[in-house]
């Protein structure tokens, strides 16, 4: 575990444990059952115990980490209840930015859609972060768009579950074609201003993980609660 050579020392400190920890968390560099040391974190950041333990609360509030007071600090198994609540959530508030998004017609927005589709595309083989990180930008600039970008951030902030759910889910051969495959669909509904056809083919996109935890389940038994 490699926390970045130092810390902003014009922010405070705590939020930046906070995104390097979840960031490591939700990547599975930290994997579910992972011990975190408060004295070791602070010891590595070149801090006080006082902001990892404000960054660990946080954590502890998303459902990433279980704290044991006196015992221990573990990050948490994936729970699928969690991850089933987040994809209710999710797929509530997208359902209805697709919509949104079809009747206003913004053909500006369709192609900007599109090259993120095409820069996915080209690392779809590889997947790792930087498939994810187009896969993010795509989903985030059509709340942008829609003028609600803070609801991202809200469903961001409870995806920790799912998000590590998708993670285990992506090697799976097709995967990320498969998610290409889905944007593009996504994208071609909305330049057709066919509000129906963008939420037919979002929600597709937003099942395929819950559909197969099943064999998620069966090959990661260790991270799956």
């Amino acid at each position: 575990m490699k926390p970045p050579h130092k810390l902003d020392r014009t922010r405070q400190a705590a939020p930046q444990v906070f995104e390097w920890l979840r960031a490591a968390i939700l990547s599975l560099e930290l994997a579910p059952g992972t011990p975190l040391a408060r004295a070791e974190l602070a010891e590595r950041f070149d801090l006080s115990q006082t902001p990892v333990r404000d960054a660990l609360i946080r954590l502890s509030e998303e459902g990433l980490v279980d704290i044991f007071p006196q015992h221990a600090t573990l990050v948490s198994r994936i729970d699928l209840h969690s991850a089933e609540q987040a994809q209710f959530l999710r797929c509530s508030i997208e359902l209805e930015v697709v919509r949104t998004l079809a009747l206003a017609g913004d053909a500006a927005l369709a192609g900007r859609l599109a090259a993120l589709v095409e820069m996915q595309a080209a690392l779809a083989a590889q997947g790792g972060e930087d498939f994810i990180a187009a896969d993010q930008a795509f989903h985030r600039t059509m709340y942008e768009v829609a003028g609600v970008p803070d609801l991202y951030e809200l469903v961001r902030r409870r995806s920790g579950h799912l998000d590590r759910l998708r993670r285990l889910d992506l090697p799976s051969p097709g995967n990320s074609d498969r998610v290409v495959r889905d944007h593009r669909r996504i994208v071609d509904a909305l330049a057709a201003r066919d509000p129906d056809a963008a939420q037919a083919a979002l929600r597709a996109h937003l099942s395929g993980t819950l559909g197969r935890v099943a064999d998620i389940r069966a090959r990661y038994p260790e991270y799956v609660a």
